[in-house]
């Protein structure tokens, strides 16, 4: 029995001080804390601080204040390292010595009345004043300028009327340089070359000296001569030629035999693929099953390329593999993880040739539910190569040679097990984004004939439902198996982005809960609401900024995206090494023979962060290249009027994706009727201080292509009908809200 009154006061969770202290833009004390978590028990404050300052959680500044650890002093000194996507100026600190990723530091554009001097370069470096945002990163004010990199730069160089040129590849350099004849160096029209730029001008132009000529050499996978992947492999230091000894040794493979595999050469497995495609890793089947105690379930096949029983650990082939990663596709060529005799050959699924292959057993009920699988080691023949639109047009009534004799055998049970799929699909609700992605159509050439938006038919879906089951059986059989497993993780999307999510979704009239355990379908209900109005893109692209990054890991959080506790890689070991991490772990966990992990411990981690950062590099590179095609082909439709919608704002213009080519443009600020713009990170807008017009993300707009430049993969847009042009296109006016607005926006007048 108590003698006082008093109810006891409510644990304090850590994870609260942290989550409010992280919130937070300046460090807070004690006070804030307790208010900010909505507390009065002081004492309990203070012992769980103790506790998180003794754990390096979180660390005390001058005054009492706290902060996140790894925070940043507010004056300190950076190093710019390039643009990022949006073209905004980033750096790192200077002399970063954790093992955490250095935070991104976002470098404020100039303002207005400052003296004019050069911009800051990738190199230079400067004393900063920071200012802490989302995602513990930071905006930057420059207080002084401490020094200077080498300026060099990266173009193609071309012989005109005028003399040697260099056309810079870095879409920032908005102007060719000069090559006085001097300083060629050996060049030849076309090259890519590295230059350093002269601190001279000569009539009106700077000049460069050409220092270095980067002669890489093409893939046999290469299609036409365009300069767009050479430079994306240079830029990104993708590795592109394989050791003379990892070549030989994948010339050396040879079949492998039956021995102890299972013979699944009658199973009619097949492959499906895109047109294009060169590899075939993955085969599929599917039947019903004829288990009477499971009424309308079925038996489903997937078929993987063994390529651990070629690549061995630690030998020439697997150094090369791991150094790389992942393949990289470009539109004209592909930079594979293994040698062609191999990624083509050997372990390429091709029909009616006899590969060895790790194949997985699954049953699943007639509702898609898993009830058991098996992984064995197995000898296939491929019986079809079949492609996407092929598959489906099988489906919707048009099959042709190919497809006719396999439509009632093999393609319509799959299409069955496919289904059962789909309902559990619906049942475990994984996150429903669909984005659009760009396919470059190039001729026999090498030069783009189209660009499109990449069609998405239910026989791709089917495939990646397979893949799914196939990654989760593999997880699951790993853990029982008690083998390390490098998962694919999808972490819950971070609370600071969440947050930036509520704040766009209440500026449109949607709201996000708080205090509610998120799941998947939470977004896809928003992404619901938002499909037939006129901000379903808006939405669309916030929801996937608010995701966490997908990576690799030793330790599992699940996938939140697909809704899965477990998941892993194991469809795509020619192109994938964490998929070839866990061929070797399956292997060895079912004694299934040769090619399994080694003796030597394997650190799941590093090699996890490591992939993580491949994969991101292959990304954007992909991207890149993807980009400088679309340029090319635009560049013969300047002053074409194109639709589009924004999707993205910046507080020097908005970024404009065209609808019938899913290309990308930038829409500078001087091109918006001229005001005095606000830039609202929030809402993701720009607002003119006198016309009152808002231009915001996911608004459709008419616009004028005013230049395309395929080497830097930059397009410039105007609005159709601006300035003094009759009938211009004026954006509705938004209500002026009487709310206090923070100090995040930026004024910017176009010009």
């Amino acid at each position: 029995m108590t003698t006082s009154g008093k109810k006891p006061a409510p644990p304090i969770h850590k994870n609260q001080i942290i989550d409010f202290i992280g919130g937070t833009r300046e460090g807070v004390g004690v006070r804030n804390i307790m208010i900010g978590i909505g507390t009065k028990d002081r004492a309990g404050v203070k012992q769980a601080i103790k506790e998180l300052e003794e754990a390096g959680e979180i660390e005390r500044t001058r005054g009492k204040q706290y902060v996140l650890s790894g925070r940043l002093p507010r004056v300190t000194v950076i190093e710019v390292t390039g643009t990022d996507e949006y073209g905004d100026v980033v750096a790192t600190p200077l002399n970063w010595d954790q093992d955490a990723e250095p935070p991104i530091i976002f470098i404020n554009p100039e303002k207005r009345g400052k003296s004019r001097q050069a911009a800051l370069g990738k190199g230079d470096r400067a004393l900063a004043r920071l200012q802490p945002i989302e995602d513990n990163n930071y905006n930057a004010s420059i207080i002084k300028r401490i020094g200077f990199a080498p300026k060099t730069i990266l173009g193609i160089y071309r012989e005109t009327d005028e003399g040697g040129m260099l056309e810079p590849t870095d879409r920032k350099h908005h102007f060719d340089f000069i090559v006085p004849p001097e300083n060629i160096n050996g060049a030849k029209p076309g090259d890519l070359v590295v230059a350093e730029i002269e601190s001279g001008r000569k009539l009106g132009r700077a000049s460069a000296t050409i220092t270095e000529i980067l002669n890489i050499e093409r893939p046999e996978t290469s299609k036409g001569d365009q300069p767009y992947t050479k430079i994306a492999l240079h830029d990104h230091n993708i590795p592109y030629i394989f050791t003379d000894l990892a070549v030989e040794q994948a010339e050396k493979a040879n079949a492998a035999p039956l021995d102890k595999r299972d013979d699944l050469r009658d199973v009619p497995l097949v492959t499906i693929d895109d047109e294009d495609a060169r590899d075939f890793d993955d085969a599929v089947f599917a039947e019903p099953d004829n288990d009477k105690a499971n009424p309308g379930g079925w038996h489903l096949m997937v078929a993987i390329a063994d390529v651990a029983w070629y690549v061995r650990p630690s030998d020439e082939l697997d150094k090369t593999a791991l150094e790389r990663g992942n393949s990289v596709y470009f539109p004209d060529q592909v930079v594979p993880m293994l040698p062609e005799g191999l990624s083509n050959g050997w372990c390429s699924l091709r029909p009616d040739e006899e590969r060895p292959c790790l194949a997985v057993h699954m049953w699943i009920d007639a509702d898609g539910r898993a009830l058991r699988h098996q992984f064995v080691r197995g000898l296939m023949r491929s019986h079809a190569r079949l492609t996407y639109n092929q598959v489906q047009a099988a489906v919707d009534g048009s099959p042709d040679d190919l497809t006719t004799p396999l439509l009632e055998s093999v393609i319509q049970p799959l299409y069955g097990a496919y289904d059962a799929l789909c309902r559990e699909r619906l049942d475990r609700e994984p996150l429903d984004l669909d984005l659009p992605e760009k396919k470059i159509i190039l001729d026999d050439d090498g030069y783009v004939q189209d660009v499109q938006s990449r069609l998405r038919h239910d026989s791709h879906k089917l495939i990646e439902e397979f893949m799914i089951a196939a990654n989760v059986a593999a997880a699951t059989t790993l853990e029982e198996q008690k083998q390390p497993c490098l998962y694919r993780i999808h972490d819950e999307p971070p609370a600071k982005n969440l947050e930036s999510y509520r704040q766009f979704l209440k500026s449109i009239g949607f709201k996000l809960s708080k205090g509610q355990v998120l799941m998947p379908r939470n977004f896809n209900q928003i992404l619901k609401k938002a499909k037939e109005g006129e901000y379903f893109d808006a939405v669309s692209q916030m929801t996937l900024r608010s995701q966490s990054q997908a990576t690799y890991t030793g330790k599992n959080v699940g996938h939140f995206g697909l809704a899965l506790r477990r998941y892993c890689h194991f469809t795509s070991p020619i192109r994938r090494y964490a998929d070839l991490i866990v061929h070797r772990a399956l292997i060895s966990g079912l004694s299934l023979g040769a090619g399994g992990l080694d003796d030597k411990p394997i650190n799941t981690e590093e090699i996890g962060e490591h992939l993580s950062v491949t994969e991101r590099r292959a990304a954007v590179a992909e991207r890149d290249v993807v980009d400088r095609f679309s340029a090319a082909y635009l560049s013969g439709k300047i002053g074409e009027t194109f639709s589009g919608k924004v999707n993205g704002v910046t507080n020097f213009g908005l970024f404009i994706t065209l609808d019938e080519i899913a290309s990308d443009g930038l829409l500078p600020i001087r091109s918006l009727p001229d005001d005095y713009y606000e830039f609202d990170e929030k809402r993701m807008s720009l607002k003119g201080s006198r016309n009152k017009y808002v231009f915001h993300l996911g608004m459709k707009l008419d616009v004028v292509l005013e230049d395309a430049n395929p080497v830097s993969g930059s397009l410039v847009l105007s609005i159709l009908g601006t300035n003094t042009s009759p009938g211009r296109q004026r954006p509705k006016p938004r209500k002026k809200s009487h709310k206090s607005r923070k100090r995040s926006r930026k004024s910017t007048r176009n010009r």
